[in-house]
């Protein structure tokens, strides 16, 4: 396991470098329908939560409305959704410039999910371990647990994953997440932070 982590991190950016390259034809093709369908900006970036907890910028691409009240306030995310940004998000291609985070350091392929910074001080001692590897674009819990189990399961999973970090975990989890969402099953990988926010655990375990 000591010897992968130290190669993982290399494959992360033989793999992002060459992945962007690969799919730089899908990636403008999105960002000009995200334009004539959204409006701008094209992106949609998030502070998150990295490696040790240091902070960094999360990039996606955008999958609402900008649309405001009156007072230029958002409207809520039911009344932003579109039939077009649920594609995006049912075929994870908003998830694609993660690619760029993975490149630069910010993330990996596979790793726990990162999460909210408002989430930092909720986790108990154990659950603060999912913050040991660098947050990855999908994860144990995506394709196992999904958005059926409760956050502590979740968690659970993640925690699995730093124990156990080897290769053949990480060829699983990419090959499931593949298939899921080759299968239009899709992998939700924000629904954890839009639809159920954590609110702290009262397990220690």
């Amino acid at each position: 396991m000591q010897i992968y982590k130290h190669f993982k991190r290399i494959i992360d950016i033989i793999l992002s470098f060459f992945g962007l390259i690969a799919i730089l034809p899908i990636l403008v093709l999105t960002a000009i329908l995200i334009r004539l369908k959204l409006g701008s900006p094209i992106f949609f970036t998030q502070k998150r939560p990295g490696r040790n907890g240091k902070i960094f910028k999360m990039i996606k691409f955008r999958t609402m409305l900008n649309t405001t009240d009156q007072d230029g306030n958002l409207l809520p995310n039911n009344e932003r959704h579109t039939k077009f940004g649920k594609i995006l998000r049912s075929t994870s291609l908003d998830e694609l410039p993660e690619l760029v985070n993975v490149l630069k350091g910010d993330m990996s392929l596979i790793g726990p999910r990162p999460l909210l910074i408002e989430y930092l001080p909720l986790y108990n001692e154990q659950q603060a371990r999912r913050h040991d590897v660098r947050p990855g674009i999908t994860g144990l819990a995506q394709v196992e647990g999904r958005n059926a189990i409760s956050w502590e399961d979740k968690f659970e999973h993640d925690i699995f994953y730093v124990n156990n970090l080897t290769m053949m975990l990480d060829l699983k989890i990419i090959f499931l997440t593949l298939k899921k969402v080759f299968m239009r099953e899709g992998v939700s990988f924000e629904s954890e932070i839009k639809n159920n926010r954590f609110n702290g655990t009262t397990k220690n375990k």
